[in-house]
This record gives structure tokens, sequence and C-alpha cells, in this order.
């Protein structure tokens, strides 16, 4: 990891308030992603996975809907959109198409290729999204056999109905050792939606602690939570804009983290709580990654790392790669979370979008 982001402490101590809360306390790990250059030796959003040669590439074969947009002619775009950012005033010049990219712009501009019917006929191959090494992020928990230190997630960059609209995701658990020849050039989609192709990121985790969201909370803990006189009997100071509303003050600043990461609570709102029960054994299932389209929001900025707070302000060129490094966005700005059963990490896994 080549990066730091430190998050401030909270700014009370909740569980001094609430000691009922103490035995509730679980550790997130915050990824922190950042626009980068990730090898695949290290832990990455959006980089190159340390993929087997002779390994086949997931594909996905389910019903696929999406604005789609040719993966080639993006990416170009996106570069040339990375070399203005770095120049916004012009100067030296923005480099525009080498003679290739033109050439690839040109074939995909041709009626013959644009109007191809085939491009999405049969199985989608799969995009990396996650790989994240057990040394960088404890919360891991792989299968119990064959000395897996490493989770590959990948995913489908289209929506599926009806089951869910966001992309399918595929986990892979592996030995990083047990690689020897890596598979350089993955077979990729000739189309994506363009909300589901992340940008290459590197990760700075970070351990925080987490609290349930109000809505996983006993019905008299929550009523507590919600009793202003309760926060001040204990010296508690609320901030004077969450007086009338104080339990909204603790699910903003004192529960759950916003952003990408692994473990800790879900974050609900988009619907209540749901069961989330393994499909092989009905075991309760626990959160395992979140993949959440905006790092804050204006309700939760006290969670902005010190290292992030000077970019956080909308004037500020860097203001979006802050806030949405990865460029992925789920739904209207929602997230997608992935549930692993804790008996059996490798018995299949369950999504759903908050």
């Amino acid at each position: 990891m080549n990066i730091v982001r430190t998050t401030p402490p909270r700014p009370l101590d909740v569980t001094a308030v609430f000691p009922r809360l103490a035995p509730l306390a679980r550790t997130a790990t915050r990824l922190h992603p950042r626009r980068g250059t990730p090898s695949v030796h290290g832990s990455s959003i959006g980089g190159p996975l340390l993929w087997p040669a002779d390994e086949p590439w997931p594909h996905c074969d389910a019903p696929h809907e999406g604005e789609e947009r040719a993966l080639a002619e993006l990416r170009l775009e996106r570069r040339i959109r990375a070399s203005e950012a770095m120049h916004p005033d012009g100067a030296p010049r923005v480099p525009q198409y080498t003679p290739e990219e033109q050439a690839v712009l040109d074939r995909l501009d041709s009626d013959e290729t644009w109007h191809d019917s085939t491009w999405l006929e049969g199985p989608v191959a799969l995009i990396p999204l996650a790989q994240l090494y057990t040394r960088d992020i404890p919360e891991l928990r792989p299968p119990a056999h064959g000395g897996a230190d490493l989770l590959q997630v990948l995913w489908c960059p289209f929506d599926h109905p009806p089951e869910h609209y966001m992309p399918r995701t595929v986990l892979v658990w592996r030995s990083a050792a047990a690689v020897t020849e890596i598979l350089t050039s993955p077979p990729e989609p000739p189309l994506v939606v363009e909300e589901y192709l992340p940008e290459p990121c590197v990760l700075a985790p970070e351990q925080v602690t987490e609290y349930p969201n109000p809505m996983e909370l006993s019905g008299e803990l929550r009523e507590q939570i919600g009793d202003l006189s309760r926060w001040q009997a204990a010296g508690a100071g609320v901030d004077s804009s969450y007086a009338p509303y104080p339990g909204s003050f603790y699910g903003s600043h004192l529960s759950v983290a916003p952003g990408w990461k692994v473990g800790g609570w879900p974050m609900w709102g988009y619907t209540d709580p749901a069961p989330r029960s393994c499909p092989a054994c009905d075991t309760p299932m626990d959160p395992l990654l979140s993949i959440d389209t905006f790092e804050w929001n204006r309700s939760n900025c006290s969670w902005i790392p010190y290292e992030d707070q000077a970019a956080a302000s909308p004037a500020d060129p860097r203001y979006r790669d802050t806030l949405q490094p990865t460029g992925i966005q789920i739904g209207s700005g929602y997230k997608q979370q992935i549930y692993v059963c804790p008996a059996a990490p490798e018995h299949p896994h369950i999504e759903l979008m908050q």
C-alpha cells in the first residue's frame, strides 16, 4: 500500500452514552480506493488480477440490460478526460488520440461494427472489480482449506433483471503463491454499462469501529438513542442541527462508515433490514464487501479522512476523484452489498442493493 488515509475520531464515544452498544461493536476495514496504477501483486479496485494462465476466465450467461458503451471507446474517452484534468488551463497541450487510437474509434464508428448485433451474443466475459489480499485486510475470512490468502471479485457490467438491477458478481478465493504463470490478457466484453466499469484504484485499508445502523437496533435501544434528554444527561454535545433528531446524528456519524469497505455493519435505508440466510445451509450471513457509489456525502462528512478534507469542496479539481474515485454508480447512488456464509465461505453468496 502506497497511500494513507486516516479517519478522524468519532465526535464522541457513543458507548459511554449508551453502554448497551458496546457488545455490538464490529471492526470494518475502509478500503479508501484512490485512482492509481495497481499491479497484480497488490490489493486494488478495477486493477489487474493475479489469475492463473491455465484457469478459465469466468463468463456470465444471464439476460443482460443496460445502456451499453463500447469498452474500447470508453477507455479512450477516459484517458483524454484524465489528460484534460491534469492540465485544466490547456498548457501543456492536451494530447489527442494517437493514430492507433483513432483507428480504433474509426472502426467503432463504422456501421458494420456499431450495429453488429452479435457483440453480446452468448456468455459475456466478466471484468475485474476487486482484488483483496488478506495481508492488507484482516477482516477477510477465507475458506479453512486450501491456504487461500487472496479474494478476487469479478462482475458482469450489466443489469440483470428481473432478479436485480445491478451487476452479478463472482467470488474467487485462491492462494497467491500457487499462481506461477499469470494470465496477462484476459478476455473482455466488447460492450459495458459505463457506470459499471471501475477506474483502476490502489487502496489504503484502514480499520474502524462500527455500530449497527439504527434500523438494526432493538426498539428499546432505538427509542433511547432518539431521546435527546439521554444525550444531555450524559453530557454528550450533540450537534445542534440534530437536536430534534439525535438518532440521525448517531446514524450519520457514530454507526456505519460510508464508502467501500470489508466487514463491519451494513448500511440500510433503501430497504429495511432483511434476513440474510445462506442458500446452502441457512446460516445467517455476514457482510463481506460494500461497493459504494460515493465515499461520503453531505450528511456524513465527519468520516472524510484527514488527507482528503482539503479536496472535499466542489471547487477543488480533485473533488470528483475523491468523492467517487472508482467511477462506479449503483442505482441512483446506492451501495451493492455482498454477503457470505461464515460457516463456509465457499457457499453461494448473496447480494443486496442499499
